[in-house]
């Protein structure tokens, strides 16, 4: 299937990623948000990120210009009626999601390749929920998109291979590095990073050393870019406490168990660098 043109539903901090590699690989690209405030956030944040390209010299003032004439920003949904591939990049709630894909059941072209960019709901359950489950595809992108190289592609139970194949064949195009994974909670990062955050929390909690020792011991120790705790606090205590509750609730292993601190934290709402304040501080002058 020869791809051409994609839509992104959701502009936030994933979809906008993806709108941005999209287009930066030469693909025409509709990006849906639900309203215009948000919509223009959305651009802001991927002319912002292409005017760094420029600064640091690697991109042109005219590579800038062209990626973002590729970029469509709409918030109607009709446009999408002519896309070979759609990536949903909306809230990570699998009602929001299956709706949202029923909707757009009536808008896609029947050949057109159904994506969702999840990091832990059952691709396959999304899959059942519109009329072409043999073209419906997990595409699991990580932040931030521009600069991540890999992306988990994960096929439902009724997905047809050529599908599989096609979006094989565009996350290459993007400059990912794509590997495929079951449909299982967490899929293959997931799977492996979160109980390894938890099991960090446990230790914490447990006394074997302070966050700053543990994020030291695991930089220099081991080589990570990110100590335990920065990347929680990066990727967000909620999310990794959600993205947790779901793979327990399919496994009921204890590995999987959020520990108690991380549910008070984010019950108090420390979340990480968004909310200003997790296992660090981000507030100005901290």
């Amino acid at each position: 299937m020869k791809i051409e043109k994609v839509g992104v539903v959701g502009c936030g901090l994933m979809g906008s990623g993806i709108a941005q590699v999209a287009a930066g690989a030469g693909l025409k690209t509709v990006v849906i948000e639900v309203d215009d405030r948000r919509l223009a956030d959305g651009v802001a944040r991927i002319d912002s990120f292409l005017e760094k390209g420029v600064e640091r010299g690697k991109l042109t003032p005219e590579q800038k210009k062209e990626i973002l004439s590729r970029i469509e920003p709409t918030t109607r949904l009709e446009k999408l009626s002519d896309v070979d591939v759609v990536i949903e990049a909306v809230l990570e709630d699998l009602a929001v999601k299956k709706d949202l894909f029923g909707k757009l059941d009536l808008i896609l072209k029947p050949e057109a390749i159904r994506c969702s960019n999840t990091s832990s709901l059952c691709i396959t359950e999304m899959a059942a929920a519109t009329k072409y489950p043999q073209r419906f595809v997990g595409l699991h992108f990580f932040n931030p998109v521009p600069l991540m190289k890999v992306v988990e592609i994960i096929p439902a139970l009724t997905t047809e291979p050529k599908a599989t194949e096609a979006i094989q064949g565009l996350a290459r195009r993007l400059g990912k590095t794509p590997v495929v994974a079951p449909d299982r909670p967490g899929f293959i990062v997931n799977r492996l990073l979160v109980p390894y955050l938890l099991d960090a929390v446990r230790a914490l909690e447990e006394g074997v050393g302070t966050k700053e020792d543990i994020d030291a011991g695991m930089k220099l120790g081991c080589g990570y870019p990110m100590g335990p705790f920065e990347l929680l606090d990066f990727v967000g205590l909620d999310t990794t406490y959600y993205i947790a509750n779901i793979m327990f609730d399919e496994f009921r292993e204890k590995r999987f168990a959020p520990p108690p601190l991380l549910r008070r934290m984010v019950l108090a709402g420390h979340l990480g660098r968004k909310s200003g304040k997790g296992f660090y501080e981000y507030s100005r002058g901290a």
